[in-house]
């Protein structure tokens, strides 16, 4: 007859290793995401009303994917500021910014930071 060992009663498997796992994953992701990287932009969306009246001569940039325009006149990004600057009595006028044809907001953020850093604060985005 053959005679077989007791029977062991199972092991429960352990969860330490884990939990070591998932605390390496969280600290492993703390450390490489980056925080604090966002940026604010102030932006006067129209209809909001509060604002004055509108004054002066155009200001209209249209933002498509190929392109930027003045007042329908084809421009560079680098030459936009300089350009605008001839149509503006003060850094604080109205200027109009309108994507066409489904332009990437990356691009209207490119041209709002470059209005911003040429110190234009009346920046209206219009659909």
């Amino acid at each position: 007859m053959f005679v077989f060992a007791t029977q062991r009663p199972r092991r429960r498997p352990s969860l330490t290793p884990m939990i070591d796992v998932v605390f390496l994953l969280l600290v492993f992701f703390m450390l490489a995401s980056r925080f604090g990287t966002d940026m604010h932009l102030p932006l006067n969306v129209a209809g909001t009303g509060g604002g004055e009246a509108y004054q002066g001569p155009p200001r209209l940039v249209d933002i498509r994917p190929d392109g930027l325009s003045l007042n329908g006149e084809t421009v560079a990004l680098e030459d936009l500021p300089a350009r605008l600057e001839s149509l503006t009595d003060d850094q604080g006028d109205t200027i109009v910014l309108r994507t066409r044809d489904d332009a990437a907001l990356q691009e209207v953020v490119r041209v709002m930071e470059a209005l911003g850093t040429a110190g234009f604060t009346g920046l209206t985005l219009v659909e």
